[in-house]
């Protein structure tokens, strides 16, 4: 059910842009733009009022004001202000900040405080605290000490979070919450070790299904208790591991849906409700899917830490995120040009930082917050980038994000309605992930990476690419790539099936099809249950210890020697010489099936191999390359009611000219424009219409 949330009449930021001039040839497209949450765009950072005198409020607000901010985010960590002694709560100070934020016409997303429980919880309540794999209790000073699974501390949870929405679920000002922060460490107390074993439970029903599925007869595992089952994060069994994982993530998802819950039944309907993933957006530790399904939409907190933006992988992280829900997110949190816990905290470049807020922007992003807005005068993260100094007054990045706030300003009526749009998926898969990870086999084998090889080349030549759940809708793709889909059930490769046989083209990279849904290697060799599908199938994998040459190219790290079972599949890529094993014997090979294709590439190649390799692929798919744009310039488009909006950065230490293949509107500058120059980190924003 769609909610809204779109404030378009009280908030616009700008006049309606002026009708685009001229025409451009059209773009392959072959879906509407996804739904979105809102019509303008939202800048902002995170206020921490509770650090500051109150008479100091104003100045932060008419700063933020200052710099064009809409939106600022406060509360999560300040349950001790709101509860300073148990059952002792005040939330009147909250409820006047928001109040005062309306004044300058900036919107407020609450956080609720539960990363941090006050002194006095872990103190009297000591259940409440996280418990460790080695069986240590976690102490108070941090944060994240909690246990997700302790039914005291869920309670407690429920508790400030209903007063809290008493307080501010009618306030106007309050366009949203966010739960938590950061969702991170699990624990192995006793709550959530009787949690595991019910949740073996009620999955297998009995003590020799679980052994059947899990292979227990392999080093004398087999278990006649449901209490002898570990509850650690050593390495173990790997069905036993994989279950783990799920089981984490529906502790996690039932910690949030505690919160959720109350907001939901107390707190306005317009108001949104989301969480801010962390770990850089790869993070595994439990499934991302899972967790934003019960959200409004994805947030999360995009760091560059040490060095300088990396465009493709932050870029593919963006897309991500957006495919967690499938529609537009918000970074709720970014870095002011630096931060304090990287090896060296370097300050980005001059105007990297907006390059960075752009970048989220084309890649989906309705929303971009900066933390923090101001220092604290102690703490665990003083030296962390701000936009305002501890005394009040603005740093130098404070320029920057003004000029931010001023692009916003400009763009802002344009880009609502609009989002990325793609002919191409690629499929990430939590369940391969982990599974994968559990066993290597190669100590380089580093799957993010492995991503991005087949990434790069399909952005160089579109303007969006969706990074998409396994197990979701696959028809509106005219290519589908899965670069390493470990896990493939009987049910996902009826989907995947399903896809080619309806004329799309899947390609599935190594190790696919290797283990079956309780992390056992399959009977049929990879990919498992696509093998008929396929024609072929893959003889044996090897771990590489140096190069080996393929198709011209070259592969590294892993190679698989495949076969041709059937007549109507091709041999696309052979090994040269090579190991001795696979010496010219097939490394990729595809088969037709009525419209539509599947392939299978057994190895990690080299990028130019890739290239040709993904270029004949979207040739064959049917999908039009976008048009061209010089090295280091990142294109990116976004799309929805009748106008497509083009974004250029340049990510490089040199300028750039771009030539556009029509005539667009420049937002930025005003007027028309054929051709744009871009200095470093420049940014660009172009408007036409659809279809012309």
């Amino acid at each position: 059910m769609k909610r809204t949330l779109l404030f378009a009449p009280l908030l616009a930021l700008a006049a309606p842009m002026p009708a685009l001039a001229g025409a451009a040839p059209p773009v392959a497209t072959h879906e509407a733009a996804p739904d979105v949450q809102f019509s303008r765009l939202w800048l902002g950072s995170a206020w921490y009022p509770e650090q500051w005198p109150e008479e100091r409020w104003a100045d932060d607000l008419r700063l933020m004001k200052g710099h064009g901010a809409n939106v600022v985010r406060i509360g999560e960590f300040a349950w001790s202000r709101m509860e300073p002694r148990e059952g002792e709560y005040d939330m009147s100070w909250l409820v006047r900040a928001v109040r005062l934020a309306a004044k300058y016409d900036i919107k407020v997303v609450i956080g609720t405080p539960t990363d941090t429980p006050p002194a006095w919880m872990s103190q009297k309540y000591p259940d409440i605290l996280r418990v460790t794999s080695d069986g240590d209790r976690v102490g108070h000073g941090g944060r994240r000490q909690f246990s997700i699974s302790s039914p005291r501390y869920r309670q407690f949870c429920r508790d400030i979070v209903s007063r809290m929405v008493k307080a501010l679920g009618h306030e106007p000002n309050v366009i949203g919450w966010q739960i938590g922060n950061e969702y991170t460490e699990e624990s192995y107390g006793p709550a959530a070790r009787q949690a595991w074993h019910d949740w073996l439970k009620a999955k297998y029903g009995t003590l020799d299904r679980l052994n059947e599925v899990w292979t227990t007869a392999y080093w004398s595992q087999t278990y006649t208790a449901w209490d002898q089952v570990p509850f650690n994060d050593d390495k173990n069994n790997p069905g036993l591991m994989l279950d783990l994982k799920r089981f984490i993530t529906g502790q996690w998802v039932d910690f949030q849906k505690n919160q959720l819950d109350v907001i939901r039944a107390g707190a306005d309907s317009d108001q949104f409700i989301t969480t801010n993933l962390g770990g850089l957006g790869w993070a595994n530790r439990f499934d991302r899917y899972a967790i934003n399904r019960d959200l409004d939409f994805a947030s999360w907190d995009d760091y560059v830490g040490q060095g300088h933006l990396k465009p493709y992988r932050n870029g593919a992280t963006h897309d991500l995120v957006r495919g967690w829900k499938r529609k537009n997110f918000w970074v709720m949190e970014t870095q002011p040009g630096f931060v304090n816990w990287a090896p060296v905290s370097n300050i980005l470049h001059p105007g990297e930082t907006r390059a960075m807020a752009w970048q989220a922007v084309g890649h989906g992003a309705d929303g971009v917050l900066y933390w923090q807005w101001r220092n604290a005068l102690n703490g665990q993260e003083t030296m962390h980038g701000s936009v305002i100094g501890p005394g009040g007054e603005p740093l130098p990045i404070y320029d920057e994000i003004k000029r931010i706030g001023e692009d916003f300003a400009k763009t802002s009526d344009a880009l609502a309605g609009t989002g990325p749009v793609s002919p191409v998926a690629i499929l990430q898969d939590y369940d391969s992930r982990w599974a994968i990870d559990f066993q290597k086999h190669h100590k380089d084998y580093d799957q993010i990476e492995v991503l991005l090889d087949y990434y790069r080349p399909l952005k160089d030549e579109l303007g969006a690419v969706d990074i998409v759940e396994a197990a979701g809708p696959l028809d509106k793709y005219k290519l589908v790539v899965a670069p390493d889909l470990n896990i493939i059930t009987d049910a996902m490769a009826k989907h995947l099936a399903g896809y080619v046989r309806g004329g799309g083209h899947l390609i599935l990279g190594p190790r696919s099809g290797l283990k079956d849904a309780f992390n056992r290697l399959h009977l049929q060799r990879q990919p498992g249950p696509l093998a008929d599908l396929l024609g072929g199938r893959v003889e044996q994998f090897y771990a590489l210890d140096e190069p080996v040459a393929v198709g011209g190219g070259e592969a590294k790290i892993w190679a698989e020697d495949l076969s041709v079972k059937t007549p109507g599949a091709k041999v696309l890529l052979r090994y040269g010489k090579a190991n001795g094993w696979i010496d010219g014997h097939p490394a990729a090979i595809e088969r037709k099936v009525g419209k539509g294709s599947i392939t299978y590439v057994g190895a990690l190649i080299d990028d130019t191999l890739m290239a040709s390799l993904m270029g004949k692929a979207m040739d064959e798919a049917g999908v039009r390359p976008d048009f061209a744009v010089p090295d280091d310039v990142e294109l990116m488009t976004r799309r929805g009611e009748g106008r497509r909006i083009v974004i250029l950065i340049n990510h490089g230490r040199d300028a750039r000219s771009v030539s556009l293949p029509a005539s667009m509107r420049d937002l930025l500058n005003g007027g028309d424009v054929s051709a744009v120059q871009l200095e470093p980190e420049g940014v660009a924003v172009l408007e036409r219409p659809e279809g012309k």
